[in-house]
């Protein structure tokens, strides 16, 4: 039998130079990360199935890459139920195991407790361009703050993080879950069509006022009378002067927590203080995860029309895992998007010590040793064929000077480039 040597269909090999430029991107987040006390931390790629489905994952449960349990015979016996073959999954984000391990580890943790996370995760979606089966996430995440200081810093330091990586005059798009639900109990929504309501809004972007209407009305069967209520109220929201917000609120949406009023104007006058940072509210927000609970936010920059980070608070949660609700709140950056944004340009001097085949390998390694000291990332490599067309190879992998070794004595050091 043939063996396939492609990677798995939506997902990528990355060369040298795509990871060292990986590695410079991330390592400037988390020094800035760092800097505002975010400690790292680790979970498991592997979740127990429950949690991974448990509802609180939105759409994106859908797309959970399930484990067969071990031990399984080769058949199983027809009509067997496939909740009784699969007991693990794929984590598909970092905030479900964060809880997980919140609830595990809380008795050694400092409150509150600020987290930062990075690593893969899996998501069985259609392959397209942008959008990859396993990709990294960067995620920050403040456990134990009830107050909106956790939004104003995750804010912050996740803005500064982006511009710290180039990616300034970005713009930060605010709303509140607690909003979305006053104006779906306003227009006069069943609660239990309150999620399908978030979950077409949110698809604003793809299918358009028209299509949402669509949806509610004629696939989801709601009352065309809310869905009308609804949508004018977000319509009479949108595009508001940072003045006006709080006024307009409560005048469309009269059944509206005044903390949720008071709290989105904490978080609003923290931003303002903000050099280069722009905010708007955006009642059209809604974040696919179904166990946001308060504040949610996005980051949006004119170089693309898809979002550069996002996140929201989830109090609820973390109560699955410790049996009481705990205040959590947290913050995910594209850490793919910004990656394909920035140009690849590493002002990474790399220097290769060409060593004649009549140099004994000892002599090139002391070569190479005595270099790095001055010259950082040293590499030694034998001299093979015609000694321009080897130049320009060591160009091609990212070389930006040589030394050439013989017998006799070690040259100097030249420049490539």
């Amino acid at each position: 039998m043939k063996i396939d040597n492609s990677p798995a269909r939506g997902t990528r090999d990355l060369l040298p130079g795509v990871v060292a430029h990986r590695d410079h991107v991330l390592a400037t987040i988390s020094e800035v990360y760092r800097r505002y006390g975010y400690e790292r931390i680790e979970t498991p790629a592997l979740e127990a199935i429950t949690r991974l489905t448990g509802g609180e994952g939105g759409e994106n449960a859908k797309l959970v890459y399930q484990v067969l349990k071990r031990g399984l015979p080769e058949q199983v016996e027809a009509e067997t139920p496939l909740n009784d073959l699969i007991d693990l999954g794929l984590r598909f984000d970092l905030t479900v195991p964060l809880t997980r391990f919140y609830g595990n580890n809380q008795a050694n943790l400092p409150l509150p407790f600020r987290s930062f996370q990075v690593g893969p995760v899996w998501r069985a979606e259609r392959p397209q361009k942008g959008r990859y089966r396993q990709f990294y996430q960067c995620d920050i995440d403040l456990i134990g703050e009830e107050s909106v200081l956790a939004e104003a810093e995750l804010i912050e330091a996740t803005t500064e993080a982006l511009a710290a990586v180039g990616l300034t005059d970005s713009t930060v798009r605010l709303s509140d879950r607690r909003f979305l639900s006053a104006l779906a109990q306003h227009a006069g929504f069943a609660e239990e069509d309150w999620m399908p309501f978030f979950i077409t809004l949110d698809k604003l972007d793809k299918i358009g006022w028209d299509g949402v209407r669509a949806e509610l009305i004629e696939k989801r069967g709601l009352p065309e009378s809310a869905v009308k209520t609804a949508l004018d109220g977000i319509e009479r929201l949108r595009d508001l002067p940072a003045s006006k917000v709080a006024e307009s609120l409560t005048d469309v949406v009269p059944n509206l927590d005044e903390q949720v009023v008071s709290d989105l104007a904490t978080t609003a006058a923290s931003l303002e203080r903000l050099d280069g940072i722009e905010w708007a509210f955006d009642p059209t927000l809604v974040r696919g995860m179904g166990y946001y609970t308060g504040q949610i936010f996005e980051v949006s920059h004119p170089s693309t029309t898809s979002s550069l980070a996002g996140g929201g608070r989830y109090d609820k949660l973390v109560g699955r895992s410790l049996g009481k609700d705990v205040p959590a709140c947290g913050f995910s950056i594209g850490f793919e998007r910004i990656v394909d944004l920035l140009e690849q340009k590493l002002d990474r001097p790399k220097t290769a010590v060409l060593y004649e085949s009549d140099v004994p390998v000892p002599d090139a390694l002391a070569a190479a040793r005595r270099l790095r000291a001055e010259h950082g990332e040293v590499s030694a490599i034998k001299r093979s064929g015609k000694f321009p067309a080897q130049l320009k190879r060591l160009e091609e992998w990212g070389f930006t000077a040589f030394a050439h070794l013989r017998a006799d004595g070690e040259s100097e050091v030249r420049q490539l480039r």
